[in-house]
């Protein structure tokens, strides 16, 4: 073999040891945003039943959820304000609608970029036998800072047998070059009713 063909060779064996590393160094991790974790902002609204609350995140963030009417807010920031400011907190879903209390933060090494969680949306064409609505599963996808906190994707929990796969490969892949206010976000995999109720404009 060649100096020329044995040095390409190095260099792709490198480049693809690089990628394996980078590849490797993806990964989640978990906090929970149940009340008992949080810490509660004022009393709940005696109008309207609204809370808000802060919860502990990664890597010196904090999860801010923010109830009103029935349906929530999810944002990401430094403190509280911040927070309240990102694009995420003032996206609201048209239904009834409620997020999980499990955070799953997507990393790359320690630092976090973005999260995934379950919501469940109210299907107002589905009613139980009280009349109520029942509520259908989609996986949300956030990107966190630097830049705006924003979701990107959306995936369809019941459609998709893979939601959780698909979801961590949308936040790996697009999230980080998400542009927030410019790009609109995605819907992965097959749509299911709980993203056809959730993003109807």
């Amino acid at each position: 073999m060649t100096r020329i063909a044995t040095l390409c060779l190095a260099l792709l064996l490198m480049g693809t040891g690089l990628d394996r590393a980078a590849a490797q160094s993806l990964g989640s991790t978990y906090t929970s945003t149940a009340p008992k974790d949080c810490r509660q902002i004022g009393k709940p609204s005696e109008l309207d039943g609204s809370t808000t609350r802060v919860c502990p995140g990664k890597d010196g963030l904090i999860v801010l959820i923010a109830e009103d009417d029935l349906r929530e807010v999810v944002s990401v920031g430094r403190n509280r304000k911040l927070a309240a400011e990102e694009p995420a907190a003032k996206l609201w879903f048209g239904p009834f609608n409620s997020s999980e209390t499990t955070v799953e933060w997507r990393t790359n090494g320690a630092k976090p970029f973005a999260i995934i969680q379950r919501w469940h949306i109210a299907d107002g064409t589905d009613l139980d036998k009280q009349g109520r609505p029942n509520t259908k599963a989609m996986l949300v996808v956030t990107r966190l800072p630097p830049g705006p906190v924003c979701h990107v994707a959306y995936v369809d929990a019941v459609a998709n047998p893979n939601a959780n796969e698909l979801a961590r490969k949308a936040a790996d892949e697009i999230a980080r070059g998400f542009r927030c206010g410019e790009d609109e976000a995605k819907i992965i995999g097959a749509i299911g009713r709980a993203v056809e109720v959730a993003t109807r404009r």
